[in-house]
């Protein structure tokens, strides 16, 4: 199995994150059962979107697994963690890692990358999303965005949750 790392460079998207304030775009994901998924199925919750390249990454991976750790304390949230894997991936990462607190999505038949502004646009991950959390309150209002500027880069953990109790 090779091990795929990032090099240090800045992120060039195909557009900006929804800015704070606005409702949120609706999406189309699948999940590991490859059903759809939309906002509407998480209606009056909390959203944290942890929306990443791939599972099969070890910076993704270890995202994950924080926000795993931090999404049973959090009441009335879900977190979400979206990336351009395929749900069999998706689902067999989860289990392997036994992250059971958090729900995987797949943009691979959607056009989320493109309607949050986190698509990829240039190098050899053109095409995947970018490295970005997004709050979304009960109401679907963005509350919070961050775009991680390195692909090799976590993201800030504590701005994300700090926005969260002030949100």
């Amino acid at each position: 199995m090779a091990t795929i790392t990032f090099q240090a460079s800045p992120v060039q998207t195909c557009g900006e994150l929804p800015a704070v304030g606005s409702d949120a775009p609706d999406f189309l994901l699948a999940n590991i059962e490859l059903e759809d998924v939309s906002l509407s199925n998480y209606a009056g919750k909390r959203k944290i979107l942890n929306i990443v390249p791939s599972l099969d990454t070890p910076t993704c991976a270890a995202s994950a697994r924080k926000f795993n750790q931090k999404a049973a304390t959090l009441e009335n949230t879900v977190i979400l963690v979206i990336s351009a894997d395929l749900p069999f991936a998706q689902c067999r990462f989860c289990e392997i890692e036994g992250l059971q607190d958090v729900v995987a999505l797949s943009t691979f038949r959607s056009t989320f990358a493109t309607d949050y502004g986190v698509q990829i646009i240039d190098g050899a991950l053109t095409g995947v999303t970018a490295r970005a959390v997004v709050i979304i309150d009960e109401h679907n209002k963005i509350l919070y965005t961050q775009l991680v500027p390195e692909l090799a880069h976590e993201p800030d953990y504590e701005a994300v949750f700090t926005a969260l109790k002030f949100g």
